[in-house]
């Protein structure tokens, strides 16, 4: 079944659903093969279908993370699907559909979601926690994908590999520390802002849903994180998440956006993601974040269009969103330009930190 979100087109207000009102998208239900009810934003009548799986901090949704790119695609020929994934939004939050399995919870939701809407073959993506998810899904099933963006991920690191805030180079806050939920509106704003680098884009209404969520998916997030304690010494369950030798061996397009500025996981992951996946195109987005899509709209928004549409990434397009050059461009996912691609430069990101230091210094005196 179908929901208008408002008939007001400039409403960013909340819906009696308690959804925050953005044109273009409608809010929809669907029952699961498990039994669960999913709930689902979607955009777009016609075309080829795309999946959107949102991050993993506390009030996450899909209507939260994917809020200016799903409209925008919807309106340039295709169906848009953005599901809250089990402990967000407003998923199920029945005890028997809680988050229980770790990743695998998630992508067995993400499969059943697909059949129940009859989509066969789409075009994925996903933002941190939904890059991870993401990674799973197209290593669990390549059959079903046909092509992956991923956005500040995927999971193919070990945790000791892995840069912390503190030690990133291309942060403008190394000393950052996530802010933990409090249960208060402003504790969530705080949350929001500490990893959104483009001012403006936590409004009111959206910190109210997301607090709201959050609320609503204590009990199962509570449930999520007990399991993760358990399934860290289940080695089958290990063996069945490392995906670090089985995604380099996927032949489909791949392409992954890694916000310079991001605090949250610094750039450097980016750059250690490079070395391990030779199949994935790298991105460096500048003034970008760990939401690149809401830090970036209107960037992220013509990246996945034309990567969708056209299965590669115009020059034009390409230059502007930071293709990397630490390494030989890919031609399977970025059009060549008239005389080649630019020669590899592992060093060519240091502009960045020289231009970082001056506004730095600019700013102290």
């Amino acid at each position: 079944m179908g929901k208008e979100l408002t008939q007001d087109p400039s409403s960013m207000g909340l819906t009696d659903e308690r959804i925050i009102h953005i044109p273009g998208l409608m809010s929809r239900w669907v029952r699961l093969a498990s039994g669960a009810m999913a709930h689902y934003v979607t955009s777009g009548d016609t075309g080829p279908a795309v999946i959107l799986l949102h991050g993993g901090i506390v009030g996450s949704s899909g209507t939260a993370g994917w809020r200016f790119m799903a409209p925008f695609l919807g309106a340039n020929g295709f169906r848009v699907y953005c599901p809250d994934q089990p402990g967000y939004g407003w998923s199920d939050t029945s005890p028997a559909h809680w988050p229980t399995y770790g990743v695998k919870s998630h992508i067995d939701f993400v499969k059943e979601f697909a059949d129940a809407l009859c989509i066969d073959k789409f075009h994925l993506s996903g933002n941190s926690m939904g890059a991870g998810n993401s990674t799973h899904f197209v290593v669990a099933h390549p059959d079903r994908v046909l092509s992956v963006a991923f956005i500040a991920g995927p999971a193919v690191m070990l945790p000791e590999e892995r840069t912390l805030p503190k030690n990133g180079r291309f942060t403008p806050n190394p000393g950052y520390v996530r802010e933990e939920w409090d249960g208060t509106e402003k504790s969530m704003v705080d949350l929001m802002l500490g990893i959104i680098h483009k001012a403006g884009m936590v409004w009111p209404s959206l910190a109210t849903m997301r607090n709201e969520a959050a609320y609503r998916q204590k009990e199962s997030q509570a449930a999520r994180g007990e399991a993760a304690a358990r399934l860290a010494s289940d080695p089958s369950y290990q063996q069945w998440a490392n995906a670090r030798e089985r995604l380099p061996r996927i032949d489909i397009p791949m392409l992954l956006m890694y916000g310079i500025q991001d605090v949250l996981s610094p750039v450097e992951n980016g750059f250690r993601q490079e070395e391990l996946l030779p199949n994935v195109q790298l991105f460096y987005p500048d003034e970008c974040g760990h939401q690149g899509q809401t830090d970036q709209p209107e960037m992220f928004n013509q990246v996945f269009l034309e990567f969708f549409r056209d299965g590669k990434v115009s020059w034009k397009t390409a230059e502007w969103a930071g293709v990397s050059r630490r390494r030989p461009i890919s031609s399977k996912v970025v059009v060549e330009p008239p005389g080649g691609f630019p020669q590899p430069d592992p060093n060519y990101l240091e502009q960045f930190t020289r231009e970082a230091k001056s506004k730095s210094k600019v700013a102290a005196s």
